[in-house]
């Protein structure tokens, strides 16, 4: 009793969604004859029962509207991926695809790749340069001059040792961090491929509402004048 006389002082009686079924107001649906034609026409085929004045609501229409792109997108490509599949569900939940996809990935690192990422860092520097640079330096002048015995005379085996597994343990280092830094770009490049995507198709959904508005109001103009022409050639008639 109370819900009808709500509803009847506010002015904005129930609907109910001729999809699901569930007893709406008049903001939370929207008429299929108001809807843009191409989606409007998607639902008519999966619905062909449903009246052109039905109310739907606008978690049903996000829905329909989701299956009309996974269609639009289908016939387009071919089959869809399940970066197209994470896009379509995004666009009927109404979610954010943007992400820090570099902070996840340092989170969810191990103690070895920390090391690998931070000696790979450290031998590509000019610091590790330098300083390589004067140990070597270091190296060859003590056993030249002989100060502390020549421990590695020349041609300095040790020394080619030495170097040979240092080059040998810091290749693989290297390699890890790089196919970190590949995965790191594979998800980068995924998350710019899905807002792209969503941008696209929010734009090209944009378009098409835009377009239909425009329609209907040139539709509502045209009303509008030839209503006035009849006013005005009645009054011309009653002034004869």
């Amino acid at each position: 009793m109370s819900r009808n006389h709500h509803h009847y002082t506010s002015g904005e009686p129930d609907h109910v969604c001729a999809l699901t079924g569930k007893i709406l107001s008049r903001r939370d649906g929207i008429r299929l004859d108001l809807i843009r034609p191409a989606l409007a026409d998607h639902i008519r085929t999966l619905h062909p029962g449903i009246a052109p004045d039905a109310y739907i609501s606008r978690a049903a229409l996000a829905k329909e509207r989701a299956a009309y792109i996974a269609a639009t997108l289908q016939a387009e490509r071919g089959d869809l991926t399940q970066l197209d599949h994470d896009v379509i569900d995004s666009l009927a939940t109404n979610d954010i695809l943007t992400q820090n996809v570099e902070s996840e990935i340092d989170r969810s690192r191990t103690l070895g790749e920390r090391a690998a990422d931070t000696i790979a860092s450290f031998g590509g520097s000019w610091t590790f340069i330098i300083s390589f640079v004067l140990f070597i330096s270091v190296w060859m002048a003590l056993n030249v001059a002989g100060l502390l015995g020549a421990f590695d005379p020349y041609p300095f085996i040790l020394l080619n040792l030495v170097l040979s597994c240092i080059a040998a343990l810091q290749a693989p280092v290297i390699m890890m961090s790089q196919k970190r830094q590949e995965a790191k770009d594979r998800l980068r490049s995924e998350n710019d491929y899905r807002v792209n995507l969503k941008a696209e198709l929010e734009i090209r959904h944009l378009h098409e509402k835009i377009d239909h508005i425009l329609t209907r109001q040139w539709e509502r103009l045209a009303e509008i004048q030839s209503i006035q022409i009849e006013l005005m050639e009645d009054l011309a008639e009653r002034r004869r």
